[in-house]
């Protein structure tokens, strides 16, 4: 029973011939994790690796995914020793991995391995950062390799390595459904009725590398163009919120509800820049609760809050927890993708710019065109994000005659019920 060979699918075996890295690209659920754990496994066993890189989205990632699922696959009287306090892990032959994350790529800058396995590399924050940074070090032993376990995401990294830029690369493509024997019916149904022939499925389920959508108000190519990694000093920094239509605790109105958007931008001369994408599912008091965390952790000057669904309701959940929070009122008039036009814009000419990836913020951006929103549910991320940045570029955004008296912001601190 720990036998992997007689355990896994032909594709989870490593592949045979002359590879510097295994890039995995699977559906949810393929079983990449038990994959790229065995793999780690097996060189191990086979005394081809002593230093080994774990690295994953985030420290916790790494804990409770990786070092998790590596406790569990070795036989009795093998399980490796994971110090947390060191981010180590030791084998039974005395091999040693080290854990580490994709939010601090300097983390990397400077340990050496022979061997590494990367996780969901596609939606890392800083995915080229943390890439390069590891590289540099992976140069013990005479055939150094890695593994990268991920769902894909058109970023430019994904489309580097699959052109043979980075070395070496075996490509393993596969489906959710590809590991049906050991996922849950319900859930294999629930999710083929719900995601069959969707972008979304095609992406979390089929593993498609997907294209740009016709219309689209934002592409890929764009995001990864202007792209940084270190913002300047912000003249303005502001926590925008979009929240949910839908109770998130009402799960029989809807299977799954829809997420509170929270980002934080900020306003450096002529430039925008999206600095964190706190967007979750949550009750009115957690996403506000969040959205203030936001506000201390940034300095933000306000918080801008969509008051279309809650009315006053919206403000005063926010000065519940803090009265004297210093909020700024919009309300809605156009549609979400006439709104966002505008912003998308200013994107083309390299006017606002991300730090570092946020994959499910940007998953929406890239589904959102100029006839509406082609993707799944209701994009509260993309809703924010445009209400944060249309307040810091007021002054270049136009806003009809007709509508400004259905468009007013109201501003104002320490109030309640007003």
């Amino acid at each position: 029973m720990h036998d992997w060979r007689f355990l896994a699918r032909p594709e989870q075996l490593s592949p045979a011939g002359d590879w510097d890295i295994w890039l995995l690209l699977a559906g949810r659920g393929f079983g990449k994790t038990r994959t790229g754990a065995e793999w780690v496994r097996q060189i191990v066993d086979n005394n081809e690796a002593g230093r080994i890189a774990l690295i994953a989205e985030t420290a916790a990632d790494a804990r409770d995914v990786m070092v998790a699922e590596l406790l569990r696959i070795f036989p009795p009287g093998q399980t490796p020793e994971y110090q947390k306090s060191n981010r180590r892990v030791t084998f039974h032959n005395g091999a040693v991995a080290f854990t580490y994350n994709a939010t601090e790529p300097d983390q990397l800058r400077g340990p050496q391995h022979d061997a590494g396995w990367l996780d969901e590399i596609a939606k890392w924050r800083y995915a080229r950062e943390t890439f390069d940074q590891f590289q540099f070090g992976l140069r013990l032993g005479d055939h150094p390799r890695q593994v990268i376990t991920t769902t894909p995401r058109p970023i430019q990294l994904i489309k580097d390595l699959l052109g043979g830029q980075e070395g070496k690369v075996h490509v393993t493509r596969g489906h959710t459904f590809d590991n049906r024997s050991n996922l849950a019916g319900r859930f294999l149904d629930r999710i083929q009725a719900r995601y069959a022939g969707t972008r979304l499925g095609r992406q979390e389920l089929a593993a498609e590398l997907l294209g740009d959508l016709p219309g689209a108000l934002w592409t890929q190519g764009v995001l990864d163009t202007y792209r940084i990694t270190d913002p300047p000093e912000m003249d303005r920094v502001l926590v925008a919120v979009d929240p949910a239509a839908s109770d998130p605790n009402n799960r029989v109105a809807q299977d799954e509800p829809n997420e509170n958007g929270v980002c934080v931008v900020g306003r450096a001369g002529q430039d925008g820049y999206l600095l964190e994408d706190a967007s979750a599912i949550g009750s009115p008091n957690e996403w506000a609760r969040r959205a203030l965390q936001m506000q201390k952790a940034h300095d933000a000057e306000a918080i801008v809050v969509e008051v279309n669904q809650g009315g006053a309701l919206v403000a005063n959940t926010i000065r519940s927890l803090d009265a004297n929070a210093e909020i700024i009122e919009v309300r809605a008039t156009k549609g979400k993708h006439v709104r966002a036009a505008p912003i998308s814009s200013l994107y083309e000419q390299g006017r606002i710019r991300h730090i570092g990836q946020f994959a499910e913020l940007e998953n929406q951006m890239t589904q959102m065109t100029s006839n509406g929103f082609e993707g799944d549910g209701s994009p509260d991320r993309v809703d924010a994000l445009v209400w944060g940045f249309t307040e810091l570029f007021e002054d270049l955004i136009e806003t009809p005659p007709d509508a400004s008296k259905f468009h007013r912001r109201r501003r104002a601190k320490g109030w309640m019920g007003r």
